[in-house]
């Protein structure tokens, strides 16, 4: 039988001046037909470079120095771009990391599923629809016919990563490649998509090519692994082999870091001043549609917890739970419908632009994305200052201040003298980390703050955050969708299901013993949960 894919010595090169020679260097494997083969590694590895590489859309900086990649017999090397068009969706196809940036903003779901089978098939206009219908029903869209008239942005994030997958197996592709497509889904709705994959996988025996850098989704699907670094494999075999006995110390050290599901005990009760108090939050909005038909949306109700200086406070929940809705509304970046936030025994849901200013130095946030947070036109050093000399210090104490937080947050002082486009991901986030405390707040809010990241790194955030939270007594409210990273570094958690806070207290009893439905679904949806990785 031949392999859905065979990769035989892949070499990728990289412009002058990179760090290394090779984006990738002599990687050899082979992928089966209904077999599943993870890349694993962290950023910069070259999982996504081998991604592209095999779908022909790498960039002309990134040229394939030597090997050979076959896909249906065929060296995708060697084909010309309208062969390659035409390998496209029909014996090789690709599910992208954030779906929203992948699909078409303009043209509804089915259209873009259409445009598709048009292009690869002679089928007729009614035959094309009832097959595009017929895919949607594969991948559980809720009403495929409002589906197929729906624009992206009328969808779910789960739902448009459904699409995605409909799009790349509605050819019935031998290969299948999928880059990261469950790393911002909520862990209810990755359990889907991961059961959704590997049903489809098994009942159309294609081969998956997954690249993922959540160990938790390698040991819930993976059948073999290979594991890269900077470029180079490091170590392959079964999943079995790799994730619970590893050979190569880098595969150690990523196995490692793996946050558990078990939390740690409780610490021992300190009576501290309450800092954040949140009583009767609601939130609501009210849409209108061309047609005027209005549509009201919960996004939080009756929300009420306190946070105590020193405390980190987890909020977990599903996409559209109402996490973020809440941070926002403490932070005013959106205003609360109704209730009460009080900062420090000042009450700030009604106080006016000007009033707020002196909250905006109290309260600070960490977003998901550094990247974004960052303006990429000015040196890392001038964002650190920003605040502080907003706030009346002088330029010599702002820079003084931002020293000895790049000593704080890990990073050398010349690291102020540099742009955000020269630094890595985890290394941004611990810049976004230090303009945050530049401020010194009170409270500090992390939004996702390390779902994005590699597990290593993610490990290196935690830890960072703790530290920094013991050295200045921080106030942490920390928003996940990960529970094992609320696991690790919450003290108590809330719960939030449409909206509304379904159950909270401390992290050991809710994680050791749940009360409600929604929190035993959450916990029981966490992928690889049961996997006893290596932890040597």
């Amino acid at each position: 039988m031949n392999a859905a894919l065979d990769v035989r010595g892949l070499c990728v090169g990289l412009p002058n001046g990179a760090d290394r020679p090779h984006a990738v260097r002599d990687i050899s494997f082979t992928v089966q037909p209904g077999e599943i083969v993870c890349l694993l590694g962290e950023s910069g590895s070259g999982k996504s470079v081998i991604a592209q590489a095999v779908m022909g859309l790498l960039p002309k900086s990134l040229p394939v120095s030597e090997g050979e990649m076959l896909v249906a017999n065929e060296n995708v090397l060697t084909l010309s771009p309208a062969a390659l068009r035409a390998l496209r969706g029909t014996s090789m196809s690709m599910i992208f990391q954030e779906p929203m940036t992948a699909l078409n903003p303009v043209m509804t779901c089915g259209d873009q599923l259409d445009e598709l089978l048009d292009e690869h098939t002679r089928d007729g206009n009614a035959l094309r629809r009832q097959k595009i219908l017929a895919v949607f029903e594969q991948v559980k869209l809720p009403e495929p016919q409002r589906i197929f008239a729906s624009y992206p942005h009328q969808l779910s994030g789960g739902q448009r990563q459904r699409i995605m997958i409909a799009m790349a197996l509605i050819l019935e592709p031998k290969l299948l490649i999928a880059d990261e497509p469950t790393t911002a889904l909520d862990v209810t709705t990755q359990a889907e998509i991961l059961r959704l994959i590997t049903t489809l996988q098994r009942e159309q025996g294609t081969g998956v090519l997954f690249i993922t850098h959540d160990m938790g989704v390698v040991a819930e699907i993976a059948d073999r692994v290979v594991v890269l670094r900077r470029g180079e494999m490091v170590e392959q075999g079964s999943k079995l082999e790799v994730l619970t006995r590893p050979r190569h110390d880098y595969t150690k050290m990523l196995l490692a870091a793996i946050p558990t599901m078990e939390p740690p005990a409780p610490k021992p009760a300190v009576a501290q001043s309450i800092v954040l108090y949140v009583a009767g939050l609601h939130k609501t909005y009210v849409t209108k549609s061309f047609f005027g038909t209005a549509r009201t949306v919960h996004a939080a109700k009756d929300v009420s917890f306190t946070l105590a200086r020193g405390e980190t406070l987890g909020i977990v929940g599903e996409s559209g739970s109402g996490k973020s809705t809440v941070a926002r509304c403490i932070v005013r970046l959106i205003d609360p419908s109704s209730g009460e936030i009080t900062v420090h025994g000042q009450a700030v849901q009604n106080l006016s632009t000007a009033q707020l200013q002196p909250l905006r130095r109290k309260v600070q946030i960490v977003f998901q994305d550094p990247y974004r947070s960052l303006n990429p036109r000015q040196k890392v050093g001038n964002a650190i200052c920003e605040g502080p000399m907003n706030f009346g210090l002088n330029k010599s104490d702002a820079w003084a201040r931002a020293q000895g937080l790049m000593d704080t947050v890990g990073l050398s002082w010349d690291a102020l003298e540099r742009y955000p486009n020269e630094f890595s991901g985890g290394q941004r986030q611990r810049l976004c980390i230090a303009r945050a405390l530049a401020m010194e707040p009170e409270v500090l809010i992390c939004d996702e703050a390390v779902s994005a990241l590699d597990v290593s790194v993610q490990a290196q955030i935690l830890v960072l955050l703790e530290s920094i939270q013991l050295k200045f007594q921080l106030a942490m409210l920390f928003i996940t969708h990960d529970l094992r990273v609320a696991a690790q570094i919450c003290d108590r958690v809330i719960v939030m299901q449409n909206g509304l806070v379904v159950e909270q207290g401390l992290t050991h009893s809710v994680f050791r013993t749940p009360r409600e439905d929604y929190t035993k679904a959450l916990l029981a949806a966490a992928p690889g949960k049961d996997f006893a990785f290596a932890r040597s």
